[in-house]
């Protein structure tokens, strides 16, 4: 009889987790009827479990939201160290990596040599504006930003020459499976989620109303597939229904136009962050969180005692966003199943009671984090260049001679021109 050289070996607790997930996908689709939820016996058990765990990150959320920006930055690299640490355990086997010592490290090195480079490009002109009023520490994170690229670059050689001379025969296979696996997970992955702190620095608006839609939609479909599914959305799903997906859509829509407005009225939520600092924001609003009035009185009757309601203009916006998070990004939720199913796993990890990993949640906010950078840099900020972004560009790449050099300049062409008008 055949033996599996590695059945001896000690199981990792991913590989037991693993097992356990194997083994529980058939009995689960036979227990409930067709895994629907409405039709789950032990539904009110896991709705319990599921439900403390959503109040615990609802509040954590919360107090990271209150505490600011930078906060807010560190919340999503630790989201990203965990995905990534349940990701590169997927396709690890111990038998191969007992062969290649430290082989492991070389896939961290590629992950934070990704965040380096990524950080570095959404942050830097914000660590010049807090460094600016220092000179010494100015000209040195200058100096740092100008080979920034090169500095990264470097570093991903390294780890690529360290890749090809730790080659070892009869693991090429494995070798070049994770390499590829590492480079997935930084690009589908990493990259991104890392819009995700663009959209942070912009205001914070801009990243809470679409992280906030999708919970919201996630929460809606759930209860709503919990009383009332019955028939079947899609294969790679089992439990997802199209009364959650449709009563989950109204009901996304809905919160974002009502959200925008509540959030839309706080400076904190509003202002752009333009350095590293933690405190409190002043800034104008802007036309988009200015309310405009609209009379009721020709659709009310007259003992109503609403006359008017303030509108802004962002919550137009808002719909749009509803729309995608009730639509398109649950599908990066059907992508993950379909992945887990590929692997015949039922979650990515065991970290949060009632829902699996860190990246069993964060599916939806990965495609939604880009489609709200894209849409805020494609419909919201002005297209034609401002004297705030020109400014800004002018201190991130002249150093200080260079500076005064074009105030000179500047100063004699408004001279010449003073002179040629009169």
């Amino acid at each position: 009889m055949h033996r599996d050289s590695n059945s001896n070996a000690p199981q990792t607790p991913k590989q037991r987790h693993r097992k356990r997930s194997n083994e529980g996908i058939p009995d689960t689709s036979k227990a409930n009827g067709g895994n629907l939820l409405v039709d789950d016996q032990n539904k009110y058990r896991s709705f319990m479990i599921r439900a403390r765990s959503t109040v615990w990150m609802i509040l954590a959320f919360a107090l990271i939201i209150y505490m600011g920006h930078l906060y807010i930055t560190a919340m999503i690299i630790v989201i990203q160290i965990i995905m990534a640490k349940e990701l590169f355990n997927l396709l690890r086997r111990s038998h191969e990596d007992r062969q290649l010592p430290g082989f492991r490290l070389l896939n961290w090195h590629f992950f934070f040599t990704a965040m380096l480079f990524v950080y570095g490009c959404i942050l830097s002109q914000r660590l010049v504006n807090t460094v600016t009023p220092d000179k010494v520490l100015y000209h040195f994170v200058s100096t740092l930003i100008k080979y920034h690229t090169v500095s990264c670059y470097s570093s991903y050689i390294t780890g690529f020459v360290w890749f090809i001379v730790t080659l070892k025969k009869k693991t090429y296979k494995y070798q070049f499976g994770q390499y590829a696996w590492t480079h997935m997970i930084l690009i589908v992955v990493f990259v991104q989620s890392s819009f995700t702190v663009a959209s942070i620095f912009e205001g914070i608006f801009w990243f809470l109303l679409p992280a906030t839609l999708i919970i919201i939609n996630d929460i809606a479909a759930y209860i709503f597939g919990f009383f009332f599914g019955r028939t079947p959305l899609i294969k790679l799903s089992p439990k997802k229904t199209w009364e959650g997906f449709i009563g989950a859509s109204f009901s996304t829509i809905i919160s974002a136009f009502v959200l925008a407005n509540v959030l839309g009225r706080s400076q904190w939520f509003t202002c752009p962050r333009k350095d590293l600092s933690t405190g409190w924001l002043h800034c104008d609003p802007g036309p988009l969180f200015k309310p405009d009035y609209y009379s009721l009185g020709e659709f009310l009757p007259e003992w109503f005692p609403w006359k008017e309601i303030s509108i802004l203009p962002v919550q137009w916006h808002a719909v749009c966003f509803g729309l995608f998070a009730s639509i398109i990004a649950p599908f990066g939720g059907f992508f993950a199943s379909g992945f887990k199913r590929a692997f015949n796993i039922k979650d990515f990890g065991d970290s949060i009671p009632g829902h699996g990993g860190i990246t069993d949640r964060m599916d939806c906010q990965m495609v939604m984090a880009v489609f709200a950078y894209i849409y805020h840099q494609s419909f919201v900020v002005p297209q034609s260049l401002s004297v705030e972004m020109i400014l800004d560009q002018i201190l991130m790449n002249l150093s200080l001679e260079e500076q005064q050099a074009l105030f000179v300049k500047l100063g004699q062409i408004l001279q010449q021109g003073a002179m040629g008008k009169s």
